[in-house]
Formats: structure tokens, C-alpha cells, sequence
């Protein structure tokens, strides 16, 4: 695998290295080892597989509030779509910063964010799917999101918007994140 640093302090993106013949390829997608070996959280104890219909649909921006803070390896396993991590860590250098990258079935390549960020994508073709692993378990009382066109984060989106959740779209801006009584925001991410 190859590991390349992000723009985001503790963000990788990971590409697999093929080792092709005849057949096809093999390539590994995942190593607890070499995770480790680049600080990033090695055990997961959750996946999840979200599949969305339409080209332009964005999820997110999510996270999960402390204790439940989360590390997510997400990987596109059909279609493409554009996924974006978002630094919401106070103490960290790269504080309100953002990246996104295209992961496709096409290219294998993953984006490993980590916990304190907020993630999301917009999808780039019809009928996407998405496989995350997470290091903690879906707590439904730590579920927080960011708006998706939150100022303070200006993410640029690559496509207009063509279907969002309410829950998506009513999140609070990442100001309010910051006051405990406001931080909730909607429960069905």
C-alpha cells in the first residue's frame, strides 16, 4: 500500500499496489502493521456500506462527538464519488482546513480520517457505493454533523447539489459545534 500524507495533520490517502497477471490483480487494501507504522488507528470494530442512486447526492458533513470521536478508512466500491475530510480539532495545525479526493471502484483508493474530523462526499455517478470501517461504534447520542456549505469550512463541492437529507442540510454551522446546549443538532444522520 501507499500511504500519502494529506493536507490534514493524521489523514492519509492510501492507494493499493497491484500485483497484476493474466487474471487480473491482487492487491492488499488494509494492514494493521503498516497503519500503525503511520500513527494512524489500526483496529476497527464497524463497517458500513451506504449505496446512493444519484449522480450529485452529497452525505455529510459527520462525525462523532468525544468519547466516541472515530478514525474512518473509507473506500468507494462502485461508481466514484468526491470525499471530503474536515479538521474540526481546536488543537491541531491544520484546524478548520479540508481535503477531498476522488475514489472510484476504478482507482481502489482510500481516505483514512482521522478522529476530531468530519467527513462527507458528494457522489460523481449514479449508483455509488461506499465501504467505511470505523474505529468506534455508532453511538446515536455523539452522531454530530457540520453544515455541508459551512463558511468557516467553504468546502467546494465539485457538482450542484441534486439531493441532500434535511438532517444534512440543517446541521449546525461548526461555530455552533462549539457550544455544548447547540451541539446535538438533528439525531438521523
Amino acid at each position: 500500500m501507499i500511504f500519502t500524507k494529506t493536507e490534514i495533520t493524521g489523514a492519509w490517502l492510501i492507494d493499493v499496489e497491484p500485483l497484476v497477471d493474466e487474471r487480473g490483480f491482487f492487491a492488499r487494501s488494509w494492514c494493521q502493521q503498516e497503519f500503525a507504522a503511520h500513527g494512524a488507528i489500526s483496529a476497527f470494530v464497524q463497517a458500513n456500506i451506504a449505496a446512493t442512486r444519484r449522480r450529485g447526492t452529497l452525505r455529510g458533513l459527520h462525525f462523532q462527538a468525544g468519547p466516541c470521536e472515530e478514525a474512518k478508512l473509507v473506500r468507494c466500491t462502485r461508481g466514484a464519488a468526491y470525499v471530503v475530510a474536515a479538521d474540526l480539532r481546536p488543537d491541531s495545525p491544520t484546524y478548520l482546513g479540508w481535503i477531498g479526493a476522488e475514489l472510484s471502484a476504478e482507482n481502489h483508493r482510500a481516505l483514512y480520517v482521522p478522529p476530531g474530523c468530519a467527513q462527507g462526499y458528494q457522489t460523481l455517478a449514479d449508483e455509488t457505493e461506499m465501504f467505511y470501517q470505523m474505529s468506534q461504534f455508532y453511538a446515536p447520542g455523539m452522531a454530530r454533523g457540520v453544515r455541508y456549505d459551512d463558511p468557516a469550512l467553504a468546502v467546494a463541492w465539485p457538482l450542484e447539489i441534486t439531493a441532500i437529507s434535511e438532517t444534512d442540510r440543517n446541521w449546525p454551522a461548526h461555530h455552533v459545534q462549539r457550544d455544548p446546549a447547540l451541539a446535538a443538532g438533528p439525531q438521523n444522520p
